[in-house]
């Protein structure tokens, strides 16, 4: 599969993000916990270059608790200040004004000593499409001021969100990059919904995800689809093979067979990605620190 998905807002969205940096005390990157390095657009850090940064890694509920508390190691070394958080339920998100403040204590230390006490900070927000960013503003704000759905692409213009007296925020559109260098990015956005399913094939993305939970998380995977065992892999089988057999085995448990007694796998493939985004199948990450080092 060779997933590209990059509408023309995305280009006007990137140009304003450069013009307004200079408007903002600090960036926050709103991430997905299950694949914090899929859900970061790698132009990020050469446009914010200079300006402090806050990763914000949400859906903890769904990613693995010890592969979120990796990531959360791995940004710190690189400098910036981290917050975990579920927007939908709004676990950690009363923390962000604090982590703001401290992620920008000189600052509004040199600010007091000029007599600017109280002055107003402010906040340039960013993500990609479908990583919860409208949820997670609306929940910081402490009532609905961004537009929320799920899919990808409906946050098309910035706004500004005041959160208290001297907090504001910059919500932007959510921006993906032209093209995934690596197959894998691709593959998990997908997997997590943040690109249109319409564009995808969905029984090879059924395929993929298959192969990756039987390979790292196979305890749940027969678990939640009661499968007596993950069926072995093969030698010559690559992860497409390999994951095509799962589905079966899944689809045969559920009960989705079609004339000739075949298993409907694009139904099961279907079923498994909804699953999977709506956290039926238990708490996974999609990928380590380790695996990008």
């Amino acid at each position: 599969m060779n997933i590209q998905w990059y509408p023309g807002h995305m280009t006007k969205t990137r140009r304003m993000i450069a013009e307004q940096l200079k408007n903002v005390d600090a960036v926050c990157e709103i991430l997905d916990a299950r694949i914090p390095i899929s859900s970061r657009n790698p132009d990020v850090d050469e446009l914010t270059a200079g300006k402090p940064r806050l990763v914000v890694l949400n859906r903890v509920d769904q990613a693995d608790p010890d592969g979120t508390k990796r990531w959360a190691a791995h940004f710190r070394s690189l400098g910036y200040a981290v917050l975990e958080c579920n927007a939908k339920n709004g676990q950690g998100t009363a923390r962000f004004a604090g982590a703001v403040r401290e992620l920008l204590a000189e600052k509004l230390r040199a600010y007091a000593e000029k007599g600017q006490v109280g002055r107003v900070v402010r906040v340039m927000i960013l993500g990609i499409p479908n990583v919860g960013k409208s949820t997670f503003i609306n929940r910081v704000a402490g009532r609905k001021t961004a537009k929320t759905e799920d899919r990808p692409g409906v946050t098309r213009s910035k706004q500004w969100v005041p959160i208290d007296k001297n907090l504001e925020l910059l919500d932007t559109p959510g921006i993906l990059w032209p093209k995934f260098e690596d197959q894998s990015v691709g593959l998990n956005l997908a997997f997590t919904g943040a690109v249109k399913d319409d564009i995808l094939d969905v029984e090879t993305l059924g395929c993929h995800l298959m192969a990756y939970l039987g390979e790292r998380y196979p305890d749940a995977l027969a678990g939640a689809y009661k499968l007596p065992g993950i069926p072995a892999r093969e030698a010559e089988e690559n992860d497409v093979a390999w994951g095509y057999r799962l589905l079966e085995a899944a689809g045969k448990k559920r009960g989705f067979l079609i004339s000739g007694g075949e298993v409907d796998t694009e139904r099961m493939a279907k079923i498994l990605l909804d699953e999977f985004r709506g956290g039926k199948l238990g708490s996974f990450t999609l990928e380590l620190p380790e695996d990008i080092q």
